[in-house]
């Protein structure tokens, strides 16, 4: 079996190893969602400290989408051209580049009005959505698309569209928080459709990932025999790749250890035949190559461990005993 330092291809790029930077919000965005140095700094220094695949953060497709006001986005030209600079900066240091696209719903915490399937706040001390019309949804799916668009001008090799956390595509997914009587009460019906809409505005050479919840940890929460027969669906739709998470879709969280999601990365990769990346806790290198040789995941992603330290991939090539060296003079650092 593959190691957490051999290349793995995905649909147009060769990442030079199985290590992913996940995607965490930094909330610094300024003005109109429009990414900044601080942005250009987090992602080039991760790239150059040896991550094989660099997300983004949750960018969202339109201005009431976003998380908060420091979140970013992908709805106007000027965000796109911040993103192509990151893309060049990335791709310099020898990483691949992706963005994950989504819309936050209900769990905005915007001082304006949110939206969601239906309305039903996050947890009782947040506000309450309204209900999306059919119309709106419509416009939704094609704002994907288009966001989509601006990421592929952006120069990006992979489109990761967020479909869990709890975040507009996994309120869909989830009876708790999409109890429609029209056709989008259909848990999967949105969350196709903005696969489908995704993948027809991305070139062939461009990876789709999709990010789902494979569990809620919520009361009256659905498990995995919820979404694992969709799978299928999604890969018919289009995707290229998964990654796998749990959780988010209420205000209960589980109890974490490390590697406590790679049993679901590991039921995915039963269920299809492409890449599947796993999150949450993997920050131990053993543990990290060891989920990779015993084929649970082919892609790790590292979240926090990459936010304490930038070479993350370069000290875990140091104890695992691995041939790796940084760029320039930061190879005198052995």
């Amino acid at each position: 079996m593959p190691g957490l330092f051999d290349a793995l291809e995905l649909k147009g790029a060769t990442l030079r190893n199985r290590i992913g930077m996940s995607p965490m919000c930094q909330y610094r965005a300024k003005g109109d969602g429009v990414p900044t140095d601080w942005h250009r700094t987090h992602y080039r220094s991760r790239a150059l400290g040896g991550v094989g695949l660099i997300i983004t953060e949750m960018t969202d497709i339109e201005p009431r989408g976003r998380i908060t006001e420091g979140c970013l986005g992908l709805w106007n030209d000027d965000q796109r051209d911040a993103f192509a600079r990151i893309g060049e900066d990335v791709h310099a240091e020898g990483a691949a580049f992706g963005v994950q696209i989504a819309h936050a719903g209900r769990k905005s915490t915007l001082d304006t009005e949110i939206v969601a399937p239906s309305a039903i706040p996050f947890s009782e001390d947040r506000k309450t959505p309204r209900a999306l019309t059919v119309d709106e949804i419509e416009s939704i799916v094609a704002g994907f698309a288009t966001a989509a668009k601006r990421a592929v001008e952006a120069g990006v090799d992979v489109v990761e569209v967020h479909g869990a956390h709890g975040y507009l595509l996994h309120q869909f997914l989830s009876p708790l928080s999409n109890q429609r009587d029209d056709e989008y009460g259909e848990p999967s019906r949105f969350p196709l459709e903005v696969v489908e809409a995704v993948r027809a505005a991305l070139p062939s050479t461009t990876t789709l990932m999709l990010r789902l919840s494979l569990r809620e940890h919520q009361p009256g929460g659905y498990g995995r025999d919820h979404v694992l027969p969709l799978i299928p669906a999604f890969v018919a739709a289009g995707v290229d790749a998964f990654d796998v998470s749990t959780g988010g879709n209420g205000p209960q969280r589980p109890a974490t250890y490390p590697g406590y999601q790679l049993s679901d990365s590991e039921a995915v990769k039963r269920a299809v035949d492409l890449p599947v990346a796993s999150v949450g806790m993997l920050h131990a290198p053993e543990l990290a190559e060891h989920a990779v040789r015993e084929g649970r995941t082919d892609l790790v992603l590292i979240g926090r461990g990459l936010l304490r330290n930038p070479y993350w991939a370069h000290e875990a090539a140091l104890q695992l005993g691995v041939q790796h060296q940084l760029p320039g003079e930061y190879a005198k650092g052995l």
